[in-house]
């Protein structure tokens, strides 16, 4: 089976969250049906990684590429052999929601004395 060539604009950016501010690994992991992934910086012990999963928060596998990191599909609980790469969580933001913005207004005062109509 010959592999892939890497997608354009794969591998992990890192980017800090809207909320906490805190830095986190952000990609799309997969080919067909991608997962859009935010995940802690911090890597943990496959097993460690493995404990923190819920049902809706992920682990996933961390491999450095050339190009940088890149999360993958943590399959390798399901194999049963030690993983030798690091491993990530989804991120969990505890943070308060951020306060709606309040809407910009763009109106210039007019360039004319009240009273006059502009062209």
């Amino acid at each position: 089976m010959t592999p892939r060539p890497p997608a354009a604009g794969s591998g992990a950016q890192r980017v800090r969250c809207p909320r906490c501010r805190r830095p986190v690994l952000r990609q799309l992991v997969g080919r067909r049906a991608a997962l859009d992934v935010t995940a802690d910086v911090e890597p943990l012990a496959p097993a460690a990684a493995y404990r923190l999963r819920e049902p809706n928060r992920l682990d996933w596998c961390l491999r450095t590429t050339a190009d940088g990191p890149d999360l993958r599909w943590a399959d390798c609980h399901r194999t049963g052999g030690p993983c030798p790469h690091p491993h990530v969580i989804d991120h969990q933001c505890t943070a308060p929601a951020a306060p709606p913005e309040r809407p910009r207004t763009t109106r210039k005062p007019p360039a004319v004395p009240d009273g006059q109509l502009t062209l």
